[in-house]
């Protein structure tokens, strides 16, 4: 099938292609519940090597750039407790760290997980972290903007492939905030 958004031409329902996935990811998408039917969820096989933002942009059309969506890995810290929550912000933007998220977590100080713990906790390739099938105790941070885009280009939990899911979709996952300004310019 044709995927609603971008230049693919072989968009095929999640669920159709767990073994693309890595196993949390393949572990949501089975369990998948909510107001979004799962063969809603899309999977596109992507070139790894174009897998970063610019570069995926750049070679797939301008256009995903508002139609697409990043999935970052925080570290709050308050005293001796870190805590970790993934961020989900358009992809034109930038997520406010030392804002609207070190406010939210609670915590002194909140930057950028290093990749190792990233990768590590989430289970996931750095490159295609996604929100889904992270782990159900981490706050989920998501950009208002993010909800109200019809159809979101996000990681796929590789490099390779990407999922393209509706936004009122990332409302629904475990742990979600829908949160105004946590993307800024």
């Amino acid at each position: 099938m044709r995927a609603p958004i971008g230049d693919f031409d072989n968009a095929v329902p999640a669920r159709d292609c767990l073994d693309q996935l890595t196993e949390p990811v393949a572990a949501a998408v089975r369990a998948w519940q909510g107001t979004v039917p799962a063969d809603q969820l899309l999977y596109v096989d992507t070139d790894p090597e174009i897998a970063d933002t610019a570069a995926f942009v750049a070679h797939h059309g301008a256009d995903l750039l508002d139609a697409s969506a990043n999935c970052v890995i925080v570290a709050g810290k308050r005293g001796e407790e870190t805590t970790l929550a993934a961020c989900v912000v358009r992809s034109a933007t930038r997520v406010d760290v030392n804002g609207v998220v070190r406010r939210h977590l609670g915590s002194r100080k909140a930057r950028f997980a290093d990749m190792e713990t990233a990768t590590g906790r989430s289970g996931m390739e750095y490159g295609g972290i996604t929100p889904i099938g992270l782990p159900a105790d981490w706050p989920l941070l998501v950009d208002a903007t993010v909800i109200d885009t019809p159809w979101v280009l996000i990681g796929s939990g590789r490099r390779r492939g990407k999922l393209i899911v509706p936004g009122k979709a990332f409302a629904e996952l475990p742990g979600a905030v829908v949160l105004e300004g946590l993307g800024v310019a």
